[in-house]
């Protein structure tokens, strides 16, 4: 009898945790599809502000996304220990240089939207996960295989193909690829939580950001008027840069690196179509070229990827 209800206690705990892995795995591909779909419908919002100065926009998106993040962090009871992340001088030193690369990023990212660059940000973007890669190689001796090897060559080659036809390197694509890369790589070595080291990084631009607020104000150059309600447009920056991260964070703890890999590229290829059919952006020849071998790179290394962390492949270890 004992053994009975030992097997049917044990079935029923496995089928619990079966469910339970099914609904978080749910869960996480939901939430990282809102985080890449948010994403992907950024330059819509950045389109719409166009009409003001980019370091401006960025100024309210450092200063709206402390006011965000500042009650989250209170709901989530993550802001005491969030602050003390800040007496460690290490962690202190990484996040005050990954709070000037998501500046660059953010600054970049902007400019380009504004400036009809929609195209080469969907190019950067499409291109980082490959410098990631080779970051890796180079900074915390990941190993690489023979196809992981190929796909960064083809992703070297198509940049040197624009350069070649065009006389000029992509810099916005090479400036968002490899500023986040790097980003990615501090956030890496640090490993502090998404929403807290989010809140310190746009904590510790704020000064900067409040004193150039403060300097336009004062000599009235500033586009944003309290007066105005259509300026308040530029308050929903601090909504476009925490709620996909936040998404991102569950979907984080959630699901394999590989399975979110795939899904990232939901949000380049949407910019890449609005580019082209949206904001009616030329699409010449050695650009298309460009992309193709882009493309094939990332499709091996994805393969490369899912080959990796399937189950068979597992089961030949074992």
């Amino acid at each position: 009898m004992s053994k009975r209800f030992s097997s049917l206690l044990a079935s029923s705990v496995n089928e619990v945790v079966f469910v339970t892995a099914i609904d978080n795995q749910r869960t996480g591909i939901i939430s990282a599809i809102t985080a890449f779909f948010i994403w992907g419908t950024a330059p819509l919002y950045f389109k719409w502000v166009a009409d003001v100065p980019a370091p401006e926009v960025l100024v309210h998106r450092i200063i709206w996304s402390v006011v965000l993040l500042l009650p989250l962090l209170c709901f989530t009871r993550q802001l005491r220990s969030t602050f003390k992340l800040l007496k460690n001088r290490r962690l202190f030193s990484g996040l005050l240089l990954s709070s000037a690369l998501a500046a660059l990023n953010w600054l970049t990212f902007i400019w380009a939207i504004a400036n009809e660059k929609v195209l080469e940000t969907s190019l950067g973007y499409f291109i980082n996960p490959l410098t990631t890669l080779l970051l890796g190689y180079l900074f915390l001796a990941e190993r690489l295989s023979k196809r992981q090897y190929f796909a960064v060559c083809l992703a070297i080659a198509g940049v040197a193909i624009e350069l070649l036809s065009l006389g000029k390197l992509p810099l916005v694509a090479l400036i968002l690829s490899s500023s986040f890369s790097v980003y990615t790589l501090v956030r890496k070595k640090l490993q502090v939580p998404a929403m807290p080291g989010l809140f310190i990084e746009t904590l510790l631009m704020l000064p900067i950001a409040a004193s150039y607020f403060l300097y336009l104000t004062y000599t009235d150059t500033n586009y944003f008027h309290w007066q105005q309600f259509e300026h308040y447009k530029l308050v929903l920056a601090g909504a476009v840069t925490t709620i996909p991260l936040l998404f991102f964070a569950v979907a984080a703890t959630r699901l394999p690196l590989s399975t979110i890999g795939f899904i990232q590229y939901i949000s380049p290829t949407m910019t890449f179509l609005m580019a082209i059919w949206l904001f009616n952006e030329p699409f010449s020849l050695p650009r298309l070229i460009c992309f193709c071998f882009i493309w094939l790179g990332l499709i091996i290394y994805s393969l490369d990827i899912k080959w990796h962390h399937s189950p068979a492949k597992y089961t030949e270890k074992a």
